[in-house]
């Protein structure tokens, strides 16, 4: 089991730029594939990006040229560098973890953080 823990959310302006960051405990993060989802009030939770074991990228089309998925695993952390950003992306922004391979499956994931608001006004 791997706790998940996000920051780096908060309030910007369209065309602005955010950077989350999402710190995984345990020994073995290195080993795990993490992606990032979102979900808008009234709406399902949907993937947003994922990175594999061995820093294999997949985003999504909507988010694609726009956001950056990224790991250091010497810290533990996985990063989604996110810019140009539009009201559309305003949604609580969630890291999850998975052995090894990406998905865009949230339910194929087994851990997941609490979350962390981000807010982009027009």
């Amino acid at each position: 089991q791997v706790q998940l823990v996000e920051s780096g959310g908060g309030w910007v302006q369209a065309g602005g730029s955010l950077r989350l960051s999402c710190v995984a405990s345990g020994r073995t993060f290195s080993s795990y594939a993490m992606g990032w989802f979102r979900q808008a009030p009234g709406k399902e939770r949907e993937f947003v990006a994922a990175i594999s074991w061995v820093a294999n990228t997949y985003y999504a089309d909507s988010v694609k040229g726009r956001f950056t998925i990224s790991r250091d695993n010497a810290k533990n952390t996985v990063y989604l560098q996110m810019n140009s950003l539009k009201p559309e992306d305003t949604a609580v922004y969630y890291c999850a973890a998975r052995p090894r391979f990406y998905s865009d499956s949230a339910s194929s994931y087994e851990d997941w953080g609490q979350g962390t608001q981000v807010t982009v006004s027009s």
